[in-house]
């Protein structure tokens, strides 16, 4: 895949629907539309990934200066092992680069190996484990961090 065949911007309210669609194939607790619109309110950083006109990635960050925490980094099914989930967090990186963000945090699935190798990849490094943090099922979340 191409980053030149994929257009990067910063998420909008008509996103939204889309955004929640995708956020229901891909979490067992999802963000409802209105818990997307709420956060979009807050000092956050949220951004989408489009094919054309369709919506194939998003990831938000909250913000609280010097310091962010990614919430997700989601790409539509179809479109895994494409080298979109790096061209988007790499995209979220630099927007909260901009933003004067030099710390970022995140919290993992501890079976969520191909996200723990991507976020390895780009500089993440484990800090420690929050036991029982996800629910349905129950497991433990590795809390990663990138210090710039």
């Amino acid at each position: 895949m191409k980053e030149n065949q994929f257009q990067f911007r910063k998420m909008e309210a008509e996103d939204i629907p889309a955004v929640a669609s995708l956020e229901n194939q891909l979490f067992t607790r999802p963000w409802s539309e209105q818990a997307f619109l709420q956060a979009m309110e807050q000092d956050t950083l949220f951004v989408v990934v489009l094919d054309g006109n369709t919506i194939v990635g998003y990831s938000g960050m909250y913000c609280s200066l010097p310091e962010g925490e990614i919430t997700n980094v989601a790409v539509a099914p179809s479109r895994h092992r494409q080298g979109i989930g790096r061209m988007l967090l790499s995209y979220l990186l630099k927007q909260a680069e901009e933003k004067g963000i030099c710390r970022i945090i995140l919290e993992v699935r501890i079976s969520n190996r191909k996200a723990i190798g991507l976020y390895k990849s780009m500089g993440f490094q484990n800090c420690g484990i929050r036991r029982n943090f996800y629910e349905m099922p129950r497991e433990d979340g590795i809390v990663m961090v990138l210090e710039n």
